[in-house]
């Protein structure tokens, strides 16, 4: 028995002594690198070097020091951050010839005071998760001298940068840039991007703008904006800086810039002047959104705006070049604004004048498929299209006083367009045999003016958390168009050469179309307690419009005055809108939920001048809401939103106006529609590590319709097709889309990796023939994006994968339109002695052949220039550019809808070579370019 109790002694003393050996501690003391004091307080995090874990937590004593035990073996980080210092960041180990680490002083530097030659151990975070903000620091990036913001910005882990300068951040368009949280020339994201240099950058911000109530109040309107703020160094923002220009090319191309900024005191003054036909200068105007036509579309608060893209328009564009057609274009601005009277008020001005000219021929097919069979339609068309537009926004702020905030913006719009065009389609059976021939000629020219003024007033109350807003608006348009249409259409029997029968229409179109509406909105809220708040809202709006549309068919005198009445219309319209809603949102610790729900009652009367006809309506859109997120920690934060809202019929499918744009396709109006229901779901999901520069995002969403309205379309054996809209009962559409994108340093060969998915579909159903046809439209991509980057020396970044898409329809089972794809992006640059540089940059695009495209598509786009750098601060460059080397920039798009598969190519700008010369000048605080 003693030697028993013996040998269990021997052994736990014998265990005590080897837990010892594997039990480490670190310490040390944290002190100011200048003056050599103590940082009491300052944070101390231990992490796990494999996956940066925290494992212990520590503040440093009123001496500075502190201490870490019962530390197991292994390899660890060592973080020690105090706030306006740089972090302090050292891996080390502890095993059994290391038990201790003993840092003696840890010298923090000021953040305020960092001299060049001062060297900080460790990473800098390069993005922050601040509520619903990602926040990005430029110092944790390469940054070239001269670069841009967008150089920079495609460095950031989950956004991309299209070779136009589209932004795409977790799978959605980015719409609009900032600077310091004001608008810079308002809708054009790439004068942002493009013109301002990425060393003056202090942070970027990336999130959903609100409106400025839902900003103000925090009940949701469903107004957001995909959005970067660019917020500026302070020493930075005085001083001017630009850049000027100028190129020429082969076949005629050429390209010209200039931008001058001065930034003073509070002060911004901006102006610019871009022309050229190669494609490459930022042409975005941004205001389809705003100024978009919608063709009597009811809105989800019951609003139903007139639009002069009625279907007696023809093809309304709206002045953006999207690659199709070659285009030469001319615009300028100018932007001001500024803060005084100790930022209590502040103004921002932006003027917008420009002209684009567009040309192009297209060429499109399409399988319509029927119950039993397919109607195969070809397509060749030509147009010209000219737009000149002036555009001036103001937006005036003022607080009267710490509780009284005044914001008042106005802008207006004077736009002139014109179109021609030309187009010849044919249809044949299965067999090939002829049924339908058209040939039709169209030309429009548009005038329109918009002008808005929107009016905020917002107040907060004694009480914290009790706040008051009112929210008014004043908008018309007015739209005058005058166009002629002129087309005639063949029908065939089959296996007979000549048509029996032809429809031909030569036609005057003259519209008018004005509209004047008046908004308003009242918001409160009462802290229920010191988590809960009631959002309590009331709108009223009002609006008139009319809409005058004539035909006119030629007399004997070859005078187009003959009034059709048949294609002619006068409508007149005067609607009423009450709505209200009650939202409580409850904000605790890490969480913030809020639910609630808004209902409006719509009461309009139309008019139609010419058959002294009226018709009303009364209806209730519904549109609960429900808001929660949760803050893990300060990189990490999940988000999840339901959002419902009742969708009215469009007037065009309760009593559409009558058109002969497209013979081909009768529409039918039907008043007996129901409203239907849509639901929609979105969740999200961030998170970064700053040690090992590991991202992890999600964003998904999901929609289902009840009721949903759907067209059922009657096709006879020739091609020509009388639809209706109608009501399903018994299904519902659905939609979904998923992104998710994960990425993190890879120290071994000192590269950045990362890995999209993406994945959406829809499911959507007509009526062909009386037969419920479902139409399925997926696509599937998988990325893999590399970069990596050599100071003076190369700059690498690439992204490829595969891709997958499916379209079908279940009508007919000769539909599908499934295949593989495949796209490839990179851009590269290498620094040579004499300050030579060598960059280039290549799209890759491969869609296969499917059941219904019997042929591949396939292109490999090529850029490449030689740049030579002159003077110390390398701000003079000459550049010899080679676009699209290969010669092989087709236009192409695939797309199915309605049981219909359609393939478009059309032409865009191909090979050319280009000889430029690009000067940049600054001094910005104090002092010029400094190389970095």
């Amino acid at each position: 028995m003693r030697q028993t109790i013996l040998l269990l002694c021997c052994f736990l003393f014998l265990s005590n002594i080897l837990q010892a050996q594997i039990s480490g501690a670190v310490k040390g003391y944290v002190t100011d690198t200048i003056n050599r004091s103590n940082l009491t307080n300052a944070s101390v995090s231990l992490l796990r070097a494999q996956d940066s874990i925290l494992l212990k937590f520590t503040r440093a004593k009123e001496n500075g020091y502190f201490e870490l035990n019962n530390i197991k073996s292994g390899k660890f980080i060592l973080l020690v951050s105090y706030p306006k210092y740089a972090d302090f960041v050292d891996q080390f180990s502890v095993d059994s010839t290391k038990l201790i680490k003993d840092y003696g002083k840890i010298n923090l530097a000021d953040k305020g005071r960092l001299l060049s030659e001062i060297i900080i151990k460790g990473n800098r975070a390069a993005m922050k998760i601040k509520g619903d903000t990602l926040e990005f620091d430029p110092k944790a990036f390469k940054i070239e001298p001269n670069a841009k913001v967008e150089d920079l910005i495609k460095q950031f882990p989950g956004i991309q940068i299209d070779k136009d300068g589209k932004i795409t951040a977790q799978g959605e368009t980015v719409t609009k840039v900032l600077v310091d949280g004001e608008e810079f020339f308002g809708d054009d994201p790439t004068l942002v991007t493009k013109n301002l240099r990425a060393d003056m950058v202090d942070k970027v911000q990336l999130y959903d703008k609100k409106s400025d109530q839902a900003a103000f109040t925090g009940i949701d309107d469903g107004q957001k904006t995909k959005t970067l703020n660019v917020k500026l160094k302070e020493d930075k923002k005085n001083g001017h800086f630009g850049k000027v220009e100028l190129g020429g090319g082969t076949d005629n191309f050429y390209k010209g810039q200039a931008m001058f900024n001065k930034f003073w005191d509070k002060k911004k003054l901006a102006a610019y002047g871009i022309l050229g036909n190669t494609g490459q200068v930022g042409l975005g105007w941004g205001d389809k959104d705003k100024y978009g036509q919608n063709s009597y579309q009811v809105s989800d608060d019951g609003g139903i705006n007139f639009s002069n893209n009625g279907n007696d328009e023809f093809e309304s564009w709206d002045g953006q070049f999207n690659g199709e057609g070659i285009p030469v274009a001319q615009t300028g601005g100018i932007h001001f604004d500024n803060k005084w009277n100790n930022d209590k008020e502040s103004i921002n001005v932006n003027y917008k004048i420009g002209d684009i000219k567009l040309s192009g021929n297209r060429n499109d097919i399409n399988q319509q498929n029927l119950s039993s069979s397919s109607i195969y339609n070809t397509s060749d068309k030509s147009f010209e299209k000219n737009m000149t537009k002036n555009k001036i926004d103001l937006a005036y702020e003022i607080k009267i006083d710490t509780t009284l905030t005044l914001k008042l913006n106005v802008d207006g719009l004077f736009k002139n367009s014109n179109s021609s065009d030309t187009e010849m389609r044919k249809g044949t059976d299965e067999q090939g045999n002829q049924l339908n021939n058209l040939k039709q000629t169209n030309t429009n020219d548009v005038d329109d003016q918009t002008f808005n003024i929107n009016t905020l007033l917002t107040k907060r109350l004694k009480k914290t958390g009790r706040t008051l807003s009112l929210n008014l608006n004043q908008s018309s348009t007015n739209s005058k168009s005058d166009g002629y249409l002129n087309s005639r259409a063949e029908f065939f029997t089959p296996s007979v050469i000549s048509p029996d029968s032809t429809k031909v229409v030569d036609q005057n179109k003259v519209n008018n179309i004005t509209n004047t509406a008046f908004k308003s909105n009242l918001i409160y809220t009462e802290p229920l307690s010191k988590s809960l708040t009631l959002i309590l809202n009331y709108g009223f709006n009002i609006s008139n419009g009319k809409s005058d549309r004539k035909s006119f068919n030629q007399s004997t005198d070859g005078n187009y005055n003959v009034l059709d009445s048949v294609f002619s219309n006068n409508y007149q319209l005067d609607q009423t809108i009450n709505q209200i809603g009650a939202i409580f949102n409850y904000k605790k610790n890490k969480t913030v939920f809020s639910f609630g729900s808004k209902f409006s009652g719509v009461n309009f009367k139309q008019y139609n001048v010419y058959t002294d006809e009226y018709f009303t309506r009364k209806f209730v859109n519904y549109m609960p809401q429900i808001n929660y997120q949760y803050n893990f920690k300060q990189r990490e934060v999940l988000g999840l939103s339901y959002n419902g809202n009742t969708d009215q019929p469009t007037l065009e499918q309760i009593q559409p106006i009558r058109n002969n744009q497209n013979q081909l396709n009768t529409i039918l109006g039907n008043p007996d529609l129901d409203p239907s229901f849509r639901n929609n779901f979105r969740g999200s999901y961030y998170s970064y590590k700053v040690l090992s520069n590991q991202y992890f995002s999600v964003n998904a969403m999901y929609n289902f319709t009840l009721n949903p309205i759907i067209s059922n379309v009657v096709t006879n054996d020739r091609g020509e097709s009388i639809s209706q809209f109608v009501n399903l009962k018994d299904k519902a559409t659905t939609g979904y889309f998923l992104n998710t994108n994960f990425g993190k340093t890879i120290k071994a060969i000192d590269m950045n990796a990362g890995i999209g998915l993406s994945a959406n579909k829809n499911v959507n159903y007509n009526y062909i023939n009386t037969k419920l046809n479902q139409t399925k439209n997926s696509s599937y991509s998988f990325n893999l994006n590399l970069s990596k980057y050599k100071e003076k020396k190369y700059n690498f970044n690439a992204s490829f994968g595969p891709t997958y898409n499916v379209a079908n329809a279940s009508i007919n089972e000769n539909s599908d339109s499934d295949g593989w794809g495949f796209n490839g992006n990179f851009w590269s640059s290498i620094e040579l002695p004499f300050k030579l540089e060598i960059s280039t940059d290549g799209n890759y695009q491969y869609n296969g052949k499917t059941q219904v495209i019997q042929e591949s598509f396939e292109r490999f786009i090529w850029n490449a220039s030689i740049t030579k750098k002159f003077f110390k601060t390398d701000n003079l460059k000459v550049s010899i550019t080679g676009r699209d080397l290969l010669n092989q920039n087709i236009g192409f798009n695939r797309s199915a809808f309605n049981g219909n598969i359609n393939q478009s190519t059309y032409t865009t700008i191909q090979r050319y070579f280009m000889f430029s010369v690009s000067w940049d000048f600054s001094k910005m605080g104090g002092g010029e370019i400094k190389q970095n």
